[in-house]
């Protein structure tokens, strides 16, 4: 599956994914040996990868014609793809799409390779030795397609509403790789079209921009997520020969002194931080996984998410769309100290990485902020221009949503009059004894009497205890399930008792596997503070969020 919902009925489109493909190792004792695996998928999950570090060949075969765009929605962590034996890409990061023409091929049947890389060095400056695993292999939809020599990249839709009347700016790309002939763009939504006068565009990309107005149109909110199409078509007269459809929503997020506003009604976010991970299927949850997690998610009574540490599968965020879960969508970035962030490699591909992600799944209703650089050096000066420049980078890409960032520096940082809403991840009663109700008071009054961040929306983006599933004691001991449940009611009940407090994220959905590089001494080489264990099993305190999720909406 590619999407949710049909992005093409012109250009010819089929997925290569989700049948076999052949992997070979090229790294360690099993070098050059042919397995054959099921895609999407994550080597970690192969007999006897667990541990693999190092890179594979992923070779399948497809028959095609003349123009063809392939499409990879994520490889982990670095890529590079050949088209019968000659490279068309290279690709650094795991969680962002990205593609490759090749012009003129011959009709008949082709070779794809993708060589995937996990393994960590001084160039990547973003997938390192963490508290999650980076896992390696193709581990989303590879998409091919056959494409004119003029055909549609995005159509990107950003409405908002005036007067009570609801309005959209449209901003479309259109590739050109040869076409000479004038060619005209019709954009449709909601029974409304915007034509685009016929030109002869120039080599590369054309930008096309305009605005339409709206009658009748239901807004997005999480009690009604209307959900409508833009329908892209590129004319030769009055024929259409590309089209591209995408989906968003009518609704408009604001920041309104120390509340975000969802078409003018303060959101109160009671959320869980969820990884891509599962013992069966690495990152590379098949879409059945990511339905029966957003399942579990409004069992609880969450009605946000945030995709911890990295932009997630369009596939998930398709989801949330359609039901109404709320998203905080963050680059790939989590915990680089200062000398991680000096990394000269680091500002180039922390850049790629948040103009994907933006470029990307900016026509989300689901996304109602954009985060960064999770608990990286934002008690430094020069970590403070790295935040500073990315914040900056966001804004020229989207106009239309708050930024922030999830900090850990206890009254030391410096970064706060930089977004619009104020984030913090806090562990009293588990990395410390201090009451929570008193932490969390005490870090506010700093905020509001020592920083730019004063009188902003003040958001709790991580907290939470560990609990081992199964582990129980009747002493209520550190890591036992009761424990964990005690923790987190007191942990929430101070949080969402807090009337200056916008919302919290519990850390996290469910326990996840950490990179053995990295493990910092937890239990079972896993991070074990989720609601569920690896396997979505509840643990006592589910039960516990649920009652408060319910009991403070």
């Amino acid at each position: 599956m590619i999407r949710t919902f049909r992005t093409h009925f012109i250009r010819k489109q089929e997925e290569l994914t989700e049948k076999l493909w052949d992997f070979t190792p090229l790294h360690g004792e099993r070098a050059g040996e042919r397995i054959t695996v099921h895609t999407p998928s994550c080597w970690e999950n192969y007999p006897g990868f667990g541990l693999y570090r190092g890179a594979g060949r992923y070779t399948t075969r497809f028959y095609g014609a003349g123009n063809l765009r392939i499409e990879c929605k994520g490889v982990s962590h670095t890529a590079a793809v050949y088209l019968d034996g000659e490279k068309i890409a290279e690709h650094y990061n795991a969680y962002t799409a990205f593609s490759a023409v090749v012009r003129g091929a011959a009709a008949g049947e082709h070779t794809l390779d993708i060589v995937a890389d996990n393994r960590f060095s001084a160039e990547s400056a973003l997938h390192v030795p963490n508290d999650y695993i980076s896992y390696g292999g193709v581990s989303r939809p590879v998409v091919l397609e056959e494409v004119e020599n003029c055909y549609i990249e995005y159509v990107h839709v950003t409405p908002y509403c005036r007067e009570g009347k609801w309005r959209a700016k449209i901003r479309a790309c259109v590739a050109n790789l040869d076409e000479r002939e004038p060619v005209s763009l019709v954009v449709r939504i909601a029974g409304e079209t915007l034509r685009f006068s016929a030109a002869v565009l120039s080599s590369g990309n054309n930008y096309f921009t305009g605005e339409m107005a709206f009658e009748g149109v239901r807004a997005w909110s999480p009690a009604e997520p209307a959900l409508y199409t833009a329908d892209a078509r590129l004319m030769k007269g009055e024929i259409a020969f590309d089209d591209l459809i995408d989906r968003f929503g009518f609704r408009e997020v604001a920041v309104e002194g120390q509340k975000i506003l969802l078409n003018g009604e303060p959101v109160r976010i009671r959320g869980v931080c969820r990884h891509e991970d599962h013992p069966q299927f690495g990152c590379a949850l098949p879409f059945s996984a990511m339905a029966a997690d957003l399942a579990i998610i409004r069992d609880l009574g969450a009605n946000s998410v945030r995709t911890a540490h990295y932009p997630n599968d369009e596939r998930f965020l398709d989801l949330c769309d359609e039901q109404g879960i709320l998203v905080w969508e963050e680059n790939h970035a989590r915990g680089l100290s200062l000398e991680q962030m000096q990394n000269s490699n680091f500002e180039r591909q922390a850049e790629q990485v948040t103009r994907e992600m933006v470029e990307q799944h900016c026509n989300h209703p689901s996304v109602y902020i954009w985060g960064i650089l999770n608990e990286c050096a934002s008690d430094s000066p020069f970590g403070k221009e790295c935040y500073k420049k990315q914040f900056a980078l966001i804004r020229s890409l989207d106009e239309s949503r708050p930024r922030s960032f999830a900090s850990c520096k206890f009254k030391t940082d410096i970064c706060f009059g930089l977004p619009e809403v104020v984030s913090y991840n806090i562990y009293p009663q588990w990395y410390h004894e201090t009451p929570a109700a008193e932490y969390l008071a005490d870090l506010y009054g700093w905020v509001q009497t020592q920083t730019e961040g004063a009188g902003k929306p003040f958001m709790i983006t991580e907290i939470g205890a560990g609990g081992i599933y199964g582990f129980r004691s009747a002493y209520g001991t550190k890591w036992s399930e009761e424990n964990q449940a005690k923790t987190l009611r007191e942990q929430l009940d101070a949080v969402l008792s807090f009337p200056d407090c916008v919302g919290v994220y519990i850390w996290q959905f469910c326990d996840i596997r950490v990179s053995e590089e990295w493990w910092g001494g937890r239990p079972r080489t896993m991070n074990n503070k989720g609601v569920t264990d690896e396997y979505r099993r509840p643990k006592l305190c589910y039960q516990a969020v649920k009652e408060i999720y319910k009991d403070k909406k």
